[in-house]
């Protein structure tokens, strides 16, 4: 019997298949709020410039491995627990399920709240955004118009449409020659910013030292380019579901990442936005899996870290709309450490729970409902 034609092959059998890996699910808050602390850091919330300044050349590159994190762990995801006969349309539109939810939700209240505030949109900022296409071209008050975060969706939307056709073309590649593949999928991100720098020059982003947008633009927000971190999880997921993948503990996995941090603080602009990371997290992501696959402790599995992980994404999407309102609501000004610090915990306390609230009241029952849907496959 032969599969229908819009149903997705059945990747290579395997008997880890559907477990589940907690620690990677407790690894999605770590990543968000990396990208909440780089968010604090551009706000202006600290009077002591210099302060406010180490912390925004910090942890504004933590954010790019943050993001990085979540486009390779979505790959691995994806791949490690894929559905024999699926068919495409149901995939594609648990995906969609996953995604327009919640940034519909997030885009109406932003914008409610721009015009309450005296705030301007156009309709050029607000229709890219809700129909996730915002980081198709480098335009920044088209791809931050309404909420920044969500440009990373538009790179998710794009994963998500090609993962059909791609793994059917992964699951032909022999086992014995996925680390080639993989080298070869590094080597392409490694070489996107000397790609990058050839471009054409623009306006100068607000990052450290400053560079051309187009260019930060083209390693770091295209999509196309971006697929790579995505293709590199998929394959790493093979590599795990094959038992090629060696079972390195989450210490020295840890430490891997920091030392690929480290050279991300000291690497030029455009290759610390994505390829200096690269290794360290398929450490992480490949050391994380193994472990929960071993049945070994992690303290990422715990269950309140499991339960952070949850609400990961829709606290990523919420985040820099409480921050900006938040910090207008408190007078816009800047105020001593002591102080930022008690206005910064209090803002990501009402974030952790909008988001929990955005996660039980439009995710899940949006991604329940569609998922209840699906037609068996026949064959």
């Amino acid at each position: 019997m032969t599969p229908q034609p819009d149903v997705v092959p059945p990747p290579p059998a395997d008997e880890h298949r559907g477990a589940r890996l907690p620690s990677l699910t407790g690894m999605r808050f770590v990543a968000a709020f990396l990208v909440f602390l780089a968010h604090c850091s551009v706000q202006g919330f600290f009077a002591d410039s210099g302060l406010q300044s180490t912390l925004q050349d910090l942890f504004v590159r933590a954010s790019w491995a943050g993001v990085q994190f979540f486009f390779m762990l979505s790959g691995f995801v994806l791949t490690f627990s894929a559905r024999p006969g699926d068919r495409i349309t149901a995939f594609w539109r648990r995906r969609a399920a996953k995604l327009y939810p919640n940034n519909i939700v997030v885009c109406v209240v932003v914008v409610l709240l721009l015009l309450i505030t005296g705030g301007t949109l156009t309709v050029a900022q607000v229709v890219p955004n809700l129909l996730l296409v915002q980081s198709w071209a480098p335009i920044p008050t088209v791809i931050s118009g309404v909420n920044t975060p969500a440009w990373s969706l538009c790179c998710e939307l794009l994963f998500y449409a090609l993962f059909p056709l791609l793994l059917p073309l992964l699951d032909r590649v022999p086992a014995r020659s996925l680390w080639w593949l993989g080298a070869g999928v590094l080597a392409f991100v490694v070489a996107m910013p000397t790609v990058a720098a050839a471009l054409p020059d623009g306006p100068l982003t607000g990052v450290n030292p400053p560079v051309s947008f187009p260019r930060l633009w083209f390693v770091y927000g295209f999509p196309v380019v971006r697929l790579a971190d995505f293709v590199l999880g998929m394959v790493l997921g093979r590599l795990v579901l094959s038992g090629q993948w060696p079972r390195v503990g989450m210490f020295p996995a840890t430490v891997v990442v920091l030392v690929s941090y480290a050279a991300t603080v000291a690497a030029p602009v455009l290759y610390a936005a994505d390829a200096t990371m690269a290794v360290g997290l398929a450490c992480l992501i490949g050391a994380g899996a193994t472990t929960d696959l071993a049945g070994r402790p992690s303290l990422l599995a715990a269950p309140r870290a499991v339960a952070l992980g949850e609400v990961s994404f829709a606290f990523y999407l919420v985040h820099v709309p409480v921050l900006t309102f938040g910090h207008l609501v408190l007078g816009g000004r800047s105020w001593s450490t002591h102080e930022a610090l008690v206005m910064l915990t209090g803002l990501f306390t009402i974030s952790l729970v909008l988001g929990r609230v955005l996660n039980a009241w439009v995710e899940v029952p949006a991604m329940n409902r569609l998922a209840r849907k699906r037609t068996p496959t026949r064959t």
